[in-house]
């Protein structure tokens, strides 16, 4: 269980404070798939960025399964898996098997472990033709595999998203895609933030909807087309906005 307890985050943008997270609180169930829709600049990249401990809250309360994520970084991180975007973190001069075992190692992870966890997952990814070969010749779908094999390499129970398709072909797309299923069947916790509401269709057990830093919608998917009336999301979204709807 993820529990966000009255959690805010402000930043400097020319000389003014801007509140990117404006004391949020929210209760993410273990082995659901969520996913945070909202606009450029509502926070969601924010909000991921104090669950996988990069950023600190200026105030609230972040645990998980009831360690707070700030006191007990090391253990938590441990159990997190993160992709930001385009942000593959990977290593061009590498190949992709040194990049997944340089990534093993940071996790404390054993040279058998780490082994038998690549051979895993490139056959789970189809990625054994080119393991053996440098990153920086890698297409985008391919290093994009890289990564979410980079993001498991340690098997973590929570994985975390930043519009993982962004710049994706239509095949890689559907791959991630996929994968996230996969995962769901494992048991996995997956928060991902996406502009593609058919990916939040497809894929979501609950869903998140921030504008400006606030919650105007936090729950089961199903719950809200019921109480909307209403299955197209982008309606939904747009329409909790003008109404100013505020989640409580």
């Amino acid at each position: 269980m993820i529990v966000i307890d009255q959690v805010s985050k402000q930043f400097k943008d020319k000389k003014q404070l801007v509140k990117a997270v404006d004391y949020i609180s929210l209760n993410i169930k273990e082995g659901n798939v969520v996913g945070l829709i909202g606009e450029n600049g509502a926070g969601k990249t924010t909000l991921l960025r104090m669950l996988c401990t990069l950023i600190a809250p200026d105030e609230g309360t972040i645990t998980i399964d009831g360690d707070n994520i700030y006191t007990h970084k090391e253990k938590v991180r441990h159990r997190l898996g993160v992709l930001f975007g385009s942000e593959t973190g990977l290593y061009n001069r590498l190949t992709a098997r040194e990049n997944l075992e340089y990534f093993g190692s940071l996790y404390g992870m054993s040279a058998h472990d780490i082994k038998n966890q690549i051979e895993m997952l490139a056959k789970r990814f189809g990625m054994r033709k080119y393991l053996d070969r440098r990153v920086e010749g890698f297409s985008k779908g391919m290093k994009q595999k890289v990564a979410i094999a980079r993001t498991l390499i340690h098997d973590p129970n929570i994985v975390l998203f930043d519009e993982p398709t962004t710049g994706l072909d239509i095949t890689s797309a559907t791959i991630f895609r996929e994968f996230i299923y996969q995962f769901k069947g494992e048991g996995k916790t997956i928060i991902f933030s996406t502009h593609i509401m058919d990916e939040i269709a497809q894929l979501c057990d609950d869903i998140i909807m921030m504008h400006k830093g606030q919650i105007v919608y936090e729950g089961k998917l199903e719950e809200l087309y019921e109480t909307e009336n209403s299955r197209d999301l982008n309606y939904l979204f747009t329409s909790k906005i003008v109404r100013g709807d505020l989640y409580v």
